[in-house]
């Protein structure tokens, strides 16, 4: 398949319309344009990898996305919903509706078990899963009793995916997750992150320097000084245990 033939195919479906998207930070004096004018579709329970080095703006563009900040300028919507004009309250209710979160620390509650980690965002979700049904998606119902400081790093970065798709979220973001792993834990991170997307066909987004990634997406956009340089469609995606590290 070619790449004009993939884009024309993954043009169904969208989840994300995202037109024109700027956002400036300003300090004192000094004006920083994090992204300048970024426009893309992306295509609903799709894997896409964004890449670029650091300050290229995609974290922001993930925070936006995420709801977690607004843009300066520009449209973004959500199968409908225009986040771009949503006020906080509502922000709040579409990241409690539909978005999992996952970042380079895990932020678990060190008190909590695993399995008491995950079950915390049960308490304000609409049609969660099973705690435990959580767990086993990332291969660690069999150590739902330890606390953080008994997992590894990779077992805490796959209790924090737990917590994350516990709710069942539409959206998956992904900010880094393989960031403080060697290779041999980053690929276990990586596995469950893709069995995740195929078992719940989430959307989901992923924040990486490590360019062999791109090999896992559907979509790979490459990002440099706050706007999309390139993106490639992958006809195949690789398995985690494929791509180089």
């Amino acid at each position: 398949m070619s790449d004009s033939e993939s884009k024309t195919q993954k043009a169904k479906n969208v989840a994300f319309h995202i037109k024109n998207l700027r956002k400036i930070y300003h300090t004192g004096e000094t004006v920083v344009e994090a992204l300048r004018g970024v426009s893309l579709d992306i295509n609903e329970g799709d894997v896409t990898v964004l890449l670029g080095p650091s300050g290229s703006g995609k974290s922001t563009f993930l925070n936006i996305l995420g709801g977690l900040d607004k843009p300066s300028e520009g449209h973004v919507d959500f199968k409908g919903d225009v986040l771009s004009e949503d006020d906080n309250h509502a922000l709040t209710e579409y990241r409690r509706e539909n978005v999992g979160f996952i970042f380079q620390f895990y932020n678990l509650i060190p008190s909590l078990t695993a399995m008491e980690n995950v079950a915390l965002v049960t308490e304000i979700s609409n049609d969660p899963m099973d705690p435990m049904e959580a767990l086993k998606m990332v291969g660690l119902e069999n150590r739902a009793d330890h606390f953080p400081s008994q997992l590894s790093g990779g077992e805490q970065q796959r209790v924090a995916i737990a917590r994350a798709i516990v709710k069942r979220p539409k959206v998956l973001l992904c900010d880094e997750p393989t960031g403080a792993l060697d290779r041999e834990t980053g690929v276990l991170v990586l596995e469950a992150l893709i069995r995740v997307n195929k078992e719940l066909g989430t959307t989901t987004l992923i924040v990486t320097h490590n360019a062999a990634t791109a090999g896992l997406a559907d979509t790979v956009i490459y990002f440099a000084d706050g706007d999309i340089i390139k993106t490639k469609y992958n006809a195949t995606r690789l398995t985690p245990q494929d791509i180089s590290w």
